[in-house]
């Protein structure tokens, strides 16, 4: 019942977001809160297990502690990456090929549809605050895990930013840095951090939270 209430708080954000992107023509807003979101659910979540009574264990304190960090940086990169950009193209074709519905549409298959995928991936997250435990030689792996994906979303997306500044390579394919390993490596790391932490969950005994970030 905690989980699903701090889910379900977690969607007020996104529906007043949703009301913003009414007022700002820009559903592309909600590109920004991604990362927050999750930040976002933690404190929920956090929130809820105290004011139920419920202290919050060094396991349930970690794995919030390391989601706010991960959302707290990716938040503040699209801001300044997407910050006074207008609408991205994807939402503006969404837009156009829903004359006079997309307002409607958009809180259900854009805003809402977000919050859904958002609910299971952070399963392992909200799931280790209420459920608790302590720090054990599986949990350090998952950390591990959550320290290499954490390193190669950050330095991949920096290493883009510093190469798309640069004029002459316009056109050109970046393949240098972590992108001569991998050709996303902003989005594997993405992966291997929600696995990192789907791990600090299952040390809990909570391997069910694993198809969050299957």
């Amino acid at each position: 019942i905690q989980i699903i209430t701090s889910l379900l708080l977690a969607f007020l954000p996104f529906f007043v977001l949703w009301l913003l992107s009414i007022k700002l023509e820009d559903a592309s807003i909600i590109d920004i809160y991604w990362g927050p979101s999750f930040a976002v659910t933690a404190i929920i979540a956090a929130t809820v297990a105290v004011a139920s009574g419920n202290s919050l264990a060094p396991l349930a304190l970690l794995t919030a502690g390391l989601t706010i960090l991960w959302g707290a940086r990716l938040g503040v990169y699209l801001w300044l990456r997407n910050a006074g950009h207008g609408e991205d193209w994807r939402y503006q074709n969404m837009r156009a090929n829903r004359p006079g519905k997309f307002i409607v549409w958009s809180l259900y298959g854009v805003f809402g549809l977000q919050w859904l995928v958002m609910a299971v991936v952070s399963l392992p997250v909200v799931a280790t605050i209420f459920a608790g435990g302590t720090v054990n030689f599986v949990s350090l792996i998952g950390v591990g895990l959550f320290v290499i994906g954490f390193s190669f979303e950050a330095i991949g997306d920096y290493q883009l930013a510093q190469f798309k500044k640069d004029p002459a390579n316009k056109g050109q394919v970046m393949n240098k840095g972590l992108w001569a390993w991998t050709r996303h490596p902003n989005y594997f790391g993405n992966a291997a951090l929600w696995w990192g932490l789907g791990l600090i969950a299952a040390s809990a005994g909570l391997w069910w939270t694993l198809i969050g970030p299957a």
